[in-house]
């Protein structure tokens, strides 16, 4: 509470900084923080009242489940913000330093302890993802046969509904943008895909390297350079002219791929071939290879496309978003996978990746040499990948085991 008080006294009202950016720019910078700290002011207020009348709160499920249902809306209007309020910090940021110079001489006050004022505009997020572990936490610790328990379990329900309300929001509002700006960049030379869809969202992007073999009697492998947009049930392939502008040049839908890395002996192009799936242009560096067939594209044709990425981990990270966009996904048993628990917070910076706060759980379903984890966060089961490095393997059986189940608790709320 103290956090969010800061954070609308030193930065959302000093007049320093507002007058360094628009009030367009001030709302989504810190759209409804004050209704946020409102409301978590009454809700800490009724729990104050409880302590005052008995140090031992025996029970918080019924003032958890009452401010969830009606005081905590407002954490909803501020997540869906946070796509506008990243953007229009980064951009404030690199483009104005009347904003940066004042900024900074906020964020250096004793009172900030040397905090970003990011630091202090995503305490909110963290906070409500945080609510249905700690009243898991309070269910597993409540016997129950006991008349606690049913109230408790009626809070981590209305508390999983609010949680699921902020993440579908942010979600909601990323994707929406995310898809109206590549459509505009995008340039048909063919019949035109109708991309923008409520129901579609982007995957993964960027640039590969395609190898085709050429046809005659002296054969040749020849080069260039694709883009690819994945999404969630469509791949659409073109030709990088700008960084804001594609020209398209084929489209499939997710059911009608398949992908495998190559192996050595599949190799037949004409680079010097290694192991690992590697190839070596004699112009340029190292390409990792692999095969992804459309069984049916734009015009009803079968294509095998040869395509190489420019790491190992690159070349992971694609064959597994482009599993994950097709109809024929794995299934994995959760028990038999690696275990990590978070131990420096990372914030995505690409489609595929995972935003992770500190403690988090993540269940590991590959890692990439010693750099790069693909996991599912376990208090919400959403996928992506992290680095090695933000990670520490959890080696106890117990916590596992009591990490399982906690993840099935919470998944059964969905």
């Amino acid at each position: 509470l103290r956090s969010l008080e800061i954070l609308i006294r030193m930065f959302k009202n000093s007049k320093e900084l507002s007058n360094t950016m628009t009030k367009t720019e001030k709302h989504h910078l810190f759209s409804n923080i004050s209704d946020v700290y409102e409301a978590s002011k009454k809700f800490f207020k009724e729990l104050e009242a409880c302590h005052q009348q008995n140090i031992v709160i025996d029970d918080i499920s019924d003032i958890m489940e009452r401010h969830t249902m009606s005081t905590f809306d407002p954490y909803v209007k501020y997540c869906t913000n946070e796509v506008y309020q990243q953007r229009t910090l980064q951009k404030l940021l690199h483009e104005n330093p009347a904003f940066k110079e004042a900024l900074s001489k906020i964020e250096s006050e004793p009172e900030c302890r040397n905090l970003p004022m990011i630091s202090f505009l995503i305490l909110p997020m963290q906070r409500v993802t945080r609510l249905p572990l700690l009243m898991d936490t309070i269910c597993q610790k409540t016997p129950k046969d006991s008349p606690q328990y049913e109230s408790c379990t009626k809070a981590l329900k209305a508390v999983g509904k609010l949680v699921r309300q902020c993440n579908d929001g942010a979600r909601r509002m990323e994707r929406t943008e995310m898809m109206y700006t590549i459509n505009s960049q995008l340039e048909f030379k063919i019949k035109p895909f109708p991309l923008v869809s409520s129901s579609r969202w982007l995957i993964k992007r960027g640039e590969l390297t395609a190898f085709v073999e050429e046809t005659g009697i002296f054969k040749r492998t020849t080069k260039s350079q694709v883009y690819l947009f994945l999404f969630n049930d469509v791949l659409i392939i073109t030709k990088k002219k700008s960084e804001e502008s594609y020209t398209v040049t084929d489209y499939a839908l997710g059911d009608q791929l398949s992908v495998e890395p190559c192996d050595m002996e599949e190799q037949s192009v004409s680079p010097v071939k290694t192991t690992s799936g590697m190839l070596y242009s004699r112009q340029s560096s190292a390409c990792y290879v692999f095969k992804l067939t459309i069984h049916s594209n734009r015009a009803g044709e079968r294509v095998e496309m040869l395509l190489g990425a420019e790491s190992l981990s690159d070349r992971a990270r694609w064959i597994s978003a482009l599993e994950r966009s097709s109809s024929d996904k794995l299934i994995t048993d959760r028990k038999t996978l690696l275990q990590v628990e978070i131990i420096r917070s990372y914030t995505a910076k690409q489609p595929d990746e995972l935003t992770l706060q500190l403690a988090d759980v993540v269940l590991v379903y590959q890692k990439v040499n010693s750099d790069w984890y693909e996991g599912e966060r376990l208090r919400d089961a959403e996928r992506g990948w992290f680095p090695a490095d933000c990670a520490r393997e959890i080696t106890c059986q117990m916590t596992m085991d009591k990490n399982m189940e906690r993840m099935g608790r919470l998944l059964a709320l969905e």
